[in-house]
């Protein structure tokens, strides 16, 4: 037989299985229905129920191609019983219902139920066929253990509805003082869409980063509904947790050594590794200069890119993909789901953190390596600090009855105040400049460039090259 007519007749027989089982697929039918379907479709074709049954989850498994008969290029020893394939299947069956069920074992249950004759099939045969059709005992192994370490394959239906984050190792790069310095990569990527949200190179790998990274995130595009991480110390904070359910987001975290549940940020990472070649290419030096292009490679080349994951989770559905695929930016910004913006200043409480303060004889308080003015009449109290952890030039000091304090960072004179009871910000103090028209002058700037860009369109429109 040629390889062509096994072919065809491999695929003969898996379309005629599927047939069979076609009228099981419909998800709306409960476990009552899906039994009296079972025994129709068995009564009708004259094959026990079982059969359909293993029919049917072999497509679940596999798809199509688990339809497929064993390969019979090979001539059988005339010693195998008349009715092997049987056997074999009913021995796949069961080594799929236990793993750890040992060829012994199966011989046992096969003989015992009546299906094949005491002695008639050898341990080595049925081994043999058992690990070519997939079920060996390592292939089991292997199998059992995937099961224990990750989730199935899923795929939220919409954006926003689950968000996944990590972590990843960056190149090095020189720092202000021109030493080399390790840097890190903390992202965030849409579950539906594939659609990166933030994306940003950290000079450190501490838990704020994290934190601004999900700030990002909501800033740009709103609320989600969770969050899934693995068990890095930067994610399992209760600062994170407190921030996001504080605009309405759950955070998720993976079981340990189940990397596969990621499979989404982890396959971005693939990405990330292709830019690193090109990022070694450019020579790249300093943490700015990385971020930059990092952004350009992000935002003019991944979102834009045909994904197969998209392709694949419509392919699922029996859905019809264009022949050029689906890019993250396209699967994102064709979403039924709206966007659910949140107030900017609503997202900066959210991120703040808290700390305590006794305020000094200057009613001064001291905060990470600097000094702030805060009132003379809080001397001796002690005070809340609010404040961004990735800027400490402006905190906010509250105490029960006064007005939230603005401080900022101030440095030590060579003279003492001689009026220490009014503070420091509240004196007079001369202006360099006029606020009111540098602001007015940016305006200008700002309404021109866009005028320029109008004409800039506009001749485009009239050149027909749009």
């Amino acid at each position: 037989m040629s390889t062509n007519e096994i072919t065809n007749w491999q695929d003969e027989t898996a379309l005629e299985r599927f047939q069979l089982i076609s009228p099981l697929l419909d998800d709306r039918m409960d476990s009552s229905q899906l039994v009296q379907k079972r025994k129709e479709i068995a009564e009708a074709c004259g094959k026990s129920e079982k059969t359909i049954r293993r029919y049917e989850q072999a497509y679940r498994d596999t798809g199509f191609g688990g339809l497929k008969p064993q390969n019979r290029t090979k001539h059988r020893s005339q010693k195998l019983p008349d009715n092997f394939d049987e056997l074999l299947a009913e021995a796949i069956q069961l080594k799929r219902e236990v793993p750890r069920r040992s060829v012994h074992q199966i011989i046992f249950i096969l003989e015992s139920e009546g299906r094949v004759g005491v002695g008639k099939l050898k341990r080595s045969t049925l081994q043999r066929y058992l690990y070519n059709a997939g079920f060996g005992q390592k292939q089991m192994r292997k199998f059992t253990e995937g099961q224990k370490s990750s989730a199935k394959r899923f795929c939220k239906p919409h954006r926003m509805m689950l968000l996944q984050a990590d972590i990843k190792y960056g190149p090095q790069v020189l720092n202000k003082d021109g030493k080399k310095v390790k840097t890190y990569l903390t992202s965030i990527i849409d579950d539906h869409s594939r659609y990166i949200l933030s994306s940003v190179f950290y000079d450190n790998q501490e838990a704020t980063i994290v934190e601004e990274t999900f700030r990002k995130a909501y800033l740009l595009y709103g609320h989600f509904d969770a969050a899934y991480c693995d068990n890095g110390k930067q994610y399992i904070t209760a600062q994170l947790k407190r921030s996001c359910a504080k605009l309405g987001s759950k955070v998720y975290h993976a079981k340990p050594f189940s990397g596969q549940s990621k499979g989404k940020i982890e396959k971005f990472h693939q990405v990330v590794d292709a830019f690193f070649a090109e990022a070694k290419v450019k020579h790249i030096k300093t943490l700015d200069e990385l971020n930059r292009y990092w952004s350009y490679y992000v935002e003019k080349y991944y979102q834009k890119q045909p994904h197969d994951g998209i392709r694949e989770y419509y392919e699922s559905y029996g859905t019809d993909v264009p022949e050029g695929g689906i890019s993250p930016e396209t699967e994102w910004n064709r979403d039924s789901r709206p966007l659910s913006f949140i107030d900017a200043n609503t997202v900066g409480e959210a991120f703040l953190h808290y700390e305590t303060r006794e305020v000094d004889k200057g009613g001064c308080i001291s905060f990470k390596g600097g000094l702030y003015e805060v009132s003379t009449s809080l001397i001796g109290a002690t005070v809340t600090v609010a404040y961004d952890p990735m800027r400490y030039d402006t905190i906010t000091v509250t105490y029960p009855g006064i007005v939230p304090i603005a401080a900022k960072r101030t440095e030590i004179g060579a003279f003492c105040d001689k009026k220490p009871e009014i503070p420091v910000s509240m004196l007079p103090v001369e202006a360099e400049t006029s606020r009111m028209l540098d602001v007015l002058e940016k305006k200008h700037r700002e309404s021109r460039a866009r005028r320029t860009d109008a004409i800039s369109y506009s001749s485009l429109q009239k050149g027909g090259e749009l």
